[in-house]
């Protein structure tokens, strides 16, 4: 359990140390929050720091830390690595970059934000990328809890009653999403976010102590970094370390649907300085909730020491619902598998909710409807909810898919956001806190879109891995290239030229 503690550690450390260190780099100061200027008492609510942290980690702890884990614990513990250092240097920053950045500019929102630093075309971009990701987000997060649901009622058994339960489930939670996004944030939202809290709690412990027992007692031993470096996947090379499961994890490490959330918190905020707790603390809050379910998902494949097949994935899971009951049954029995599950329908259901809110208040932003009144926010809200509705009806595990490469490739355009108001508004020194994770996520993103099957396919075709890993290392050097010629030199030419005035003047 070396492995599992000194990764977890690593998380818990990195959020004094670097959190503090990126806080630093920002300068939070004491200018008028959105919601002290305005409040408008729908989505401009001030809220205790507390009830924002909660909420903040509830929107963007959805299913992604916890199947997004699972898949990613497939190939062994590297996946730790991943998750460490992914939430700290790369999460962790973005999350906090996206809500002090709306913080400052009135609650915007991503694709606005996105337009100010880096123009009107990829404002435009971002403005359709992230209301079609928001609402696959929505969706994912509706049939996921709903296919757990259906598996708690029928035991895992029964597929037929199983499909017919999942049906019913989504229409309610449909119904919760639509009274969640049109309500103020405070009377529903607000309500009952600690309530799931305390279900997350209980899941997150319960898991966690019964992972680390089932290791002592060598059933489900967990295995070491050291031993399980390699890829550990069943398809071995086939299905490569890099891309996959820098995508694969998704939230659990970084996620662009992150920076979709945040603008909503920067909207109750009372104080800046309040925004490494909430912002960067609750990415953090992520990490361990994904530390903890692939320390399970590697422990529980992983029978008496047997070496990963892929009959053994299937005998374990046939499908992360499956996965996840199973896992919880086991572990826990029956009793603490309900107290575990609902933990596990609830983070989803309370990110489902906000991705439809904050899809809403992106299409209010970018075509400036007021959203003061009901009347005014049905005819966005009941529209995106009939298309996630219909989306619902496609194949779960393709949506998944092309949720994760969106996800990441939003994250990379909020980083670059970032890294361009550092570099241009605190200091040319300061932007690479942003910049190199930015770099990082567009290889992968370019990477992974050029090798999986549902984009390019280049994985499919000879020398395919190599070509894409190729295109996606060229990308990311080109799009660091535009950065440096488009923000960098410009501003260090700009500060010499300041220097030199100043210097001519003495």
């Amino acid at each position: 359990m070396i492995s599992f503690f000194i990764a977890l550690l690593g998380l818990v450390v990195g959020f004094f140390i670097y959190g503090t260190f990126v806080d630093k780099v920002f300068k939070p100061d004491d200018r008028k929050t959105p919601c002290v200027e305005h409040p408008d008492g729908v989505d401009f609510v001030p809220m205790k720091p507390w009830r924002a942290f909660l909420i903040q980690l509830l929107n963007i702890a959805g299913l992604g830390p916890i199947f997004g884990a699972l898949s990613g614990a497939i190939w062994g513990p590297s996946v730790y690595l991943w998750i460490v250092l992914g939430t700290i240097f790369a999460g962790g920053v973005h999350d906090y970059l996206t809500g002090m950045l709306s913080m400052r500019n009135d609650g915007a929102s991503v694709s606005e934000l996105t337009g100010k630093y880096l123009g009107p075309v990829m404002k435009n971009i971002m403005r359709v990328f992230s209301v079609i990701l928001l609402v696959m987000v929505g969706v994912v997060f509706m049939v996921g809890p709903a296919g757990l649901l259906a598996t708690m009622v029928t035991g895992g058994h029964k597929p037929s009653t199983a499909a017919t339960l999942t049906t019913i489930f989504t229409i309610v939670i449909l119904l919760y999403y639509l009274l969640a996004t049109l309500m103020p944030i405070d009377k529903v939202i607000g309500k009952i976010y600690p309530i799931f809290g305390i279900c997350l709690i209980v899941m997150a412990i319960g898991i966690g102590g019964a992972t680390i027992i089932r290791h002592i007692n060598g059933t489900h031993p967990m295995i070491e970094l050291w031993d399980g470096f390699n890829n550990m996947h069943p398809k071995g090379n086939a299905q490569p370390i890099w891309p996959l499961m820098f995508i694969t994890v998704a939230c659990g490490a970084i996620s662009g649907f992150h920076a979709t959330q945040s603008p909503m918190m920067a909207r109750c905020l009372t104080s800046e300085r309040q925004g490494r707790h909430v912002f960067y603390g609750a990415m953090v809050s992520e990490g361990i909730i994904a530390l903890i379910w692939a320390s399970a998902g590697i422990a529980f494949y992983n029978v008496a020491g047997k070496p990963f097949t892929t009959s053994a994935l299937l005998a374990a899971g046939g499908g992360n619902s499956t996965t996840v009951y199973k896992m919880s049954v086991e572990l826990l029995g029956p009793v603490g598998s309900v107290l575990a599950l609902l933990g596990v329908v609830a983070c989803p259901i309370t990110s489902g909710d906000t991705a439809f809110r904050s899809a809403r208040l992106t299409l209010a932003d970018w075509f400036k409807i007021d959203q003061s009144s009901i009347k005014k926010r049905l005819p966005l809200a009941i529209p995106l909810l009939g298309v996630g509705y219909l989306i619902s009806f496609l194949d779960y595990n393709i949506v998944w898919r092309y949720f994760s490469w969106s996800n990441q490739t939003l994250a990379m355009i909020a980083l670059w956001t970032g890294a361009t108001y550092l570099t241009r508004n605190v200091s040319a020194k300061c932007g690479w806190i942003a910049t190199i994770p930015a770099t990082f996520m567009s290889a992968v993103s370019i990477t992974y879109f050029c090798f999986a099957p549902e984009c390019l396919n280049l994985g499919a075709k000879t020398n395919g891995t190599m070509i894409s890993y190729a295109i996606g290392i060229l990308g990311a050097a080109i799009f660091f290239g535009i950065f440096l010629f488009k923000v960098y030199i410009p501003e260090r030419t700009h500060h010499h030229n300041h220097t030199s005035h100043i210097a001519h003047q003495n």
